[in-house]
């Protein structure tokens, strides 16, 4: 795997709006630079192609890890997680308790939130911070 360009890390967070793209979480609202993340990752034969890149916070990335799939605690199933080229947040994705949490609308969705741990105790909390200072839920 060979380093990835500033000008491709540029163009993935401008099109992630500067959000991790499992959680929404904003740059300006976390610490720490957002990470750029492989979607399929290179130990499973992913690549460097800006289409394979996200912008993932810290703790998405560090849940994710290599995974690529999770379990629908629905249904017990094994399915892909979210890809944020191929699919799209809000047809997989809503925002419970004023925007506390994540609920998972599809199987992808639910084992999404299942396998990257997207309602963890951390996670809740400084969302709920968010709310209070009317910086969350993202539109």
């Amino acid at each position: 795997m060979s380093e990835i360009a500033e000008s491709i890390r540029q163009r993935v967070r401008e099109r992630a709006g500067n959000r991790c793209e499992y959680c929404l979480s904003h740059q300006a609202y976390v610490m720490g630079r957002l990470q750029i993340d492989h979607i399929q990752p290179i130990v499973k034969g992913g690549s460097d192609n800006i289409e394979n890149l996200c912008l993932a916070c810290a703790l998405c990335n560090q849940y994710k890890w290599t995974k690529t799939h999770g379990i629908d605690p629905a249904t017990g199933q094994q399915t892909a997680l979210f890809h944020p080229r191929q699919h799209i947040w809000s047809e997989h994705f809503t925002w419970r308790v004023e925007g506390e949490e994540i609920g998972g609308l599809t199987a992808c969705g639910r084992a999404t939130v299942s396998a990257l741990s997207l309602n963890n105790e951390l996670a809740r909390v400084v969302r709920r911070n968010w709310i209070r200072a009317g910086w969350h839920p993202p539109e």
